[in-house]
């Protein structure tokens, strides 16, 4: 297999593009999922390049934000989530000089959620999501599965992987240097560290948070629950924290991109069916660690290996979405007949597909219930169902609803 550093990563030409036309340039995404490795083969020439994991250059971020960007003139800046009071000063230099591709930013924390920075760099700078790899990246695909399934195509079957193969691919996850680790003990030791190293000093970048201790066995719980509503009371007691702690830590390491709270779909805004928001890990490989879940454990109890399945096809749609043409939302839906739908994809029109996923590779009418009653609900809306599953034969399934096989999500 090769080097981690040699994916080519998808999302590099909207990097570039954005350097030719705005002045700053954001890379968000979570630790290790290869931003560093990016923006410095991206950088321009004569751009210096600085990391704020750097002690002394975070000392001086911190103490004189002012006289360290003045002292710049176009530059790599990366884990600016370490010292956001940077934007401000970055904020004054590119008022006075608009010159686009001045500075190329990277933050392992949603630097845009805290509260100082959010206003401060509208309209002068471009942020862009950089996940952990895709299967696209990782198969040397460059097909963009929505933007296709929109255009009414769906992508054809050019590496199948199946059984086996598949739970092997989820349990790996997309992050380079787990990758990277053909042992699987090995591959657990990196996550665990990689979790420990996030909770012991990034969340403290972006949170002040007591009780740091209970944050382990908290993001556990949550891992336990990941496809599922979340109900703050009950994930809170579990920990000692009440409700509105709950949802703050949630949010924290929701910043730190390792999950995603999703938004139900409904047809009027303000009748939402279920208002509550669904949990999604976003690497399955990391979630399947925090659930002590390996492929021998798959073999023994499949239904376990269900909700991994449906973590990683979230996480390879989110990433699809965060290199696509058009601008789209990842959703749920949920009624109170409970009738659900794994995910549902929203363009900016307000057209919908349904997305179902299924860990066998047999598929039945009951598979559909979902997405038939979406379909009803969403009348003119809905363009298209489907019923990702462990197969290789793409099967028209009636109404717009099909059958296809979970490796198209990297197909062409």
């Amino acid at each position: 297999m090769n080097k981690p550093s040699h994916y080519s990563r998808l999302i590099e030409m909207r990097i570039a593009e954005a350097l030719s036309d705005t002045p700053v340039v954001l890379v968000a995404g979570p630790r290790q999922a290869g931003k560093t490795t990016l923006v410095r083969q991206m950088a321009i020439e004569g751009m210096r390049y600085l990391t704020l994991d750097d002690e002394l250059t975070l000392l001086s971020a911190r103490n004189d934000p002012v006289g360290m960007i003045r002292s710049l003139d176009r530059a790599v800046i990366d884990e600016i989530q370490r010292a956001p009071q940077l934007l401000l000063a970055i904020k004054k230099s590119v008022d006075d000089d608009r010159r686009p591709g001045r500075f190329l930013l990277t933050g392992s924390a949603n630097v845009m959620a805290l509260p100082a920075v959010a206003d401060s760099l509208a309209g002068r700078m471009e942020t862009l999501t950089l996940l952990p790899l895709s299967q696209s990246e990782l198969h040397g695909s460059t097909a963009n599965w929505i933007d296709a399934a929109f255009a009414g195509r769906l992508l054809k079957v050019t590496m199948p992987v199946t059984g086996e193969e598949l739970v092997e691919i989820v349990l790996r996850g997309g992050y380079p240097e787990a990758i990277s680790r053909t042992d699987v003990r090995r591959r657990t030791v990196w996550v665990r560290q990689y979790l420990n190293a996030i909770i012991q000093r990034d969340v403290r970048d972006v949170a002040s948070i007591d009780k740091l201790d209970q944050l382990p066995r908290f993001l556990r719980i949550l891992a336990e629950i990941s496809g599922q509503m979340c109900n703050y009371t009950n994930l809170g007691s579990q920990v000692g924290l009440d409700s509105k702690t709950a949802s703050r830590y949630t949010g924290v390491l929701e910043q730190m991109y390792l999950l995603k709270r999703i938004e139900v779909w409904a047809r009027n805004r303000l009748k939402r069916i279920i208002k509550t928001p669904k949990l999604q890990f976003i690497d399955a490989g990391l979630l399947a660690t925090l659930l002590d879940l390996g492929a021998t454990e798959v073999q023994q109890d499949r239904s376990r290996f269900g909700k991994i399945l449906e973590t990683f096809v979230y996480g390879e749609l989110l990433k699809h979405s965060s290199t696509a043409e058009d601008d789209y939302k990842l959703l749920y839906y949920r009624d109170f007949d409970m009738f659900e739908v794994d995910v549902v994809i929203e363009n900016a029109s307000g057209q919908l597909i349904g997305v179902e996923v299924k860990a066998s590779a047999t598929v039945n009418a009951g598979d559909l219930r979902g997405l038939k009653k979406l379909a009803s609900v969403a009348g003119d809306l809905f363009k298209m169902g489907i019923l990702l599953y462990d197969g290789t034969e793409t099967m028209p399934l009636g109404d717009g609803m099909w059958a296809v096989p979970l490796s198209t999500l990297w197909g062409q």
